[in-house]
Order: structure tokens, then sequence, then C-alpha cells
């Protein structure tokens, strides 16, 4: 019962900000070109859902990692779409970067067309990181940040996998610095009967940001190796700690 009522709450609170996040884009466009107010509007979205129920926590560690005035390249572990609304926690304008499936969903599709995220075909590795490496330079210039799964999909047993390079790539070029991501407790929002499980933690772990000059100077598939070993590490001292 309790799931079906926050369920239909979702949909009436998605339906709201869907219609504000369109007329904001319209309003706001010819003096925000960094889209922080559409931006503001699907951060809304995400800390409507996890604050509404009372037995939910989150933790959020690392957030002293971040100068809110830098733009990053945000590489996270992707275990499902939860991820994207859980990375609303940071303190930070940024734009995802999504295969192009994504924007085909009722709603979510659209909200992510007004947020300016970028959509990129899997299957298509070089088109796909010229686009994000064109496109992700495009928002850093107006100030945001680009956030990107490096493994490219979902991890079907909760570990980190291979990192591909095109994040690596995008932060090289654009001179910025990579922020490592980690998240545990993305997966289990739902039980397996599609019902809300009311116990649900999560967990964000913010790494050090690797510098821009590090970035350079490094090899992209070192890079690439480098932070996949770090988030390894990270994600399994995550899971290491009693719950809270």
């Amino acid at each position: 019962m309790f799931s079906v009522l926050f369920a239909l709450y979702v949909l009436v609170e998605l339906t709201f900000w869907f219609v504000v996040s369109w007329i904001v884009l319209v309003v706001a466009y010819p003096f925000d070109k960094g889209r922080k107010a559409v931006h503001w509007c699907s951060k809304m979205i995400c800390m409507f859902f996890w604050r509404v129920p009372p037995t939910w926590r989150q933790r959020v560690e690392g957030l002293e990692h971040i100068d809110p005035s830098k733009s990053y390249v945000i590489t996270i572990n992707h275990q499902s779409m939860v991820d994207i609304i859980s990375l609303y926690f940071l303190p930070l304008n940024f734009r995802w970067v999504s295969k192009e499936e994504v924007f085909r969903i009722p709603y979510i599709g659209p909200l992510l067309i007004a947020h300016g995220d970028i959509p990129i075909q899997r299957g298509r590795a070089s088109e796909a990181m010229a686009k994000v490496v064109s496109l992700g330079k495009l928002w850093i210039s107006r100030g945001a940040s680009i956030a990107i799964f490096p493994e490219g999909t979902r991890s079907k047993d909760g570990q980190i996998h291979r990192f591909k390079q095109g994040a690596f790539a995008l932060a090289k070029e654009a001179g910025v610095e990579i922020l490592p991501v980690v998240m545990d407790g993305t997966t289990n929002v739902l039980k397996r009967n599609k019902l809300f499980n009311w116990r649900h933690r999560l967990t964000i772990k913010v790494l050090p940001p690797i510098s821009a000059e590090r970035v350079a100077s490094t090899d992209t598939a070192d890079m690439a190796k480098e932070v996949q070993e770090m988030m390894t590490a990270a994600l399994a001292e995550v899971r290491a700690q009693k719950s809270f």
C-alpha cells in the first residue's frame, strides 16, 4: 500500500517538475547558457524523492574534495538507474552522458533534453567518444561538469569493471580535473517484488580529484586504469563500513 502511494507521489512530483523545467528553460535560456536553473529543477526532483520516506538514510562522504566553482569530469560506478538521481547530492551543476535509448523514455527523456544531457549510441565507440569530447568541452566552457559512467554499462555483479577511455580523453582535451565518485546501495531501492525497500541505505563517497596537470601528463589508458583501481578500493571500503 505504501509503495503504491509513494509511486503515485513520484509520478505527480515528476509531472510538476517536468512542466516547471521546460518553463524555466525557456525563460532562463537567454542568460543561463550553463542551465543552472534547469539543473536546480532536476535536483529538486531527486531530493524530494530521497527525502520523503522517513526511514531512508543517505550518507555522503568527501564533499570537502569538491570546489563548486570548478568544472570536473565526474566518473561514477554504474549499478542501476538510481545512480542518476543519487548524484544530485553533489553541489555541482553537471550534464549526464547517457545512452540514446534513455532519451526515448516518457517524462525522463524530455527532462534529459531540457537538462542538456548528452545522448550517445552504444556500439559506435569512435563516434560516441568524439561526441562526448565535443559536447563535453562545450558544456565545460559554460561552467558545467560532465558526469560519465566509464564502465559504459551497468555492472551485473555490483563490482567495478574495465573503464572505457571517453571520460579521460574528455578531461585531457578540456584541461579539467577528474572527480571519482563511488556509490553503494543503488540496486536495492526496490525489492524483488517491485515494492519499495523502506529500510534502504545509500552511500556516496567522493574521492580526491585528480589534477588537470596529472591528467594531461598521463596516458589516457593508464589514467583509466588508475581511476578504476582507486574507485574499486574505495567501493570495498564503503562496503566494509558498518551499516548506518
